[in-house]
Formats: structure tokens, C-alpha cells, sequence
């Protein structure tokens, strides 16, 4: 029963710091893209504290919470480490920690005014989060079911639609 309760938190976690780090990335984008409104200074100043706020309250004990609560199953059920599915898992929850400490970094940048990515660079950045989102998942669901091959090219499949999504609102949003 308490797997049960271990697991549900664990959700939770998951799904709030996904929102947090899907939210980021978002407000770097749209400090970056400030950069050429006249009350420049009012916006960056005003993402800086939601940036910070989003970051320090929300995603970050998200990630906290979601790696302790994930520890905590494996330490209940060290079985689940026998399963090929899981070590998939994990392998994709050590890059979602890198893109985490990565998306801090860009923080830290923004606040000094040094990033130099462009609201394009980003918006493929917070793509990335997308596709581990849906890795996890599809690992976690299908577990032993799942393909590998097809997975992977369903993978790139998703990826590729993504960046051509990109580039037509990019196309879009400069006709109007």
C-alpha cells in the first residue's frame, strides 16, 4: 500500500515538474523576444522575478521530490531495476536531470543578460523537454511491449514534426 502512496506522489511530481520546466522556457522566451520592446526593462525585470519564483518554488523541488520519491520505490521494490524498461528509464531521467541543470544555467544567464540564444534556439530547447516527456511515458506505459526500433523512429518521427512546427509558426509569426 505505501508503493501505492509513493507512486502517486511520484506522479504528481512528475507532472509538476514538467509544467515548471515546459513554463521556463516559455517566460526565456519571451524575456529574450523583450529585447526589442521599448519597456524592455519593465518585462525583463517582471520575467526575471517569475523566472526566479517558477524556478526556486516549483520546478526545482519538483525535480527534488520526483527523484526522492522515485528512489523510495526502487529501495521498496529493488526488483524493478531487473526490468530493461526501467534502466531505459532512468537513462532518460539522467538527461531530463541534465536539460534541468542546463535550463538553470540559461537562468543564471538571463539574469546577468549573457544568453545568447535566440527565441528560435529556445523554442527547440523546450522541444527537447517535450520528447523526453514522451519517452518516459511511453517507456513507462509500455514497458516490455514497446518496440524499440519503432520507438525510436516514432521518436524522431515526433521530433521532426516538432521542428517543422517550429518553423511554420516561425513562418507564421513573421507575416503578420
Amino acid at each position: 500500500m505505501v508503493l501505492l502512496y509513493i507512486k502517486a506522489i511520484h506522479i504528481i511530481f512528475v507532472v509538476t515538474w514538467f509544467a515548471g520546466l515546459f513554463y521556463i522556457v516559455r517566460l526565456f522566451i519571451y524575456h529574450v523576444e523583450a529585447e526589442d520592446n521599448p519597456d524592455k526593462k519593465v518585462l525583463q525585470n517582471q520575467f526575471t522575478i517569475m523566472e526566479s519564483k517558477l524556478w526556486n518554488i516549483i520546478t526545482t523541488p519538483a525535480m527534488i521530490l520526483t527523484l526522492i520519491s522515485g528512489i523510495a520505490m526502487l529501495i521498496i521494490n529493488p526488483s524493478y531495476l531487473q526490468f530493461g524498461w526501467m534502466l531505459i528509464k532512468i537513462s532518460f531521467v539522467l538527461i531530463l536531470l541534465i536539460y534541468h541543470i542546463l535550463s538553470g544555467r540559461m537562468l543564471r544567464k538571463l539574469k546577468k543578460g549573457t544568453l545568447k540564444m535566440t527565441s528560435g534556439q529556445l523554442r527547440l530547447w523546450n522541444e527537447l523537454a517535450t520528447l523526453l516527456l514522451v519517452a518516459i511515458v511511453l517507456i513507462v506505459v509500455m514497458q516490455n511491449t514497446l518496440n524499440w526500433i519503432w520507438g525510436l523512429i516514432g521518436l524522431a518521427g515526433l521530433a521532426l514534426i516538432l521542428v517543422i512546427g517550429i518553423r511554420v509558426y516561425k513562418r507564421f509569426k513573421a507575416i503578420k
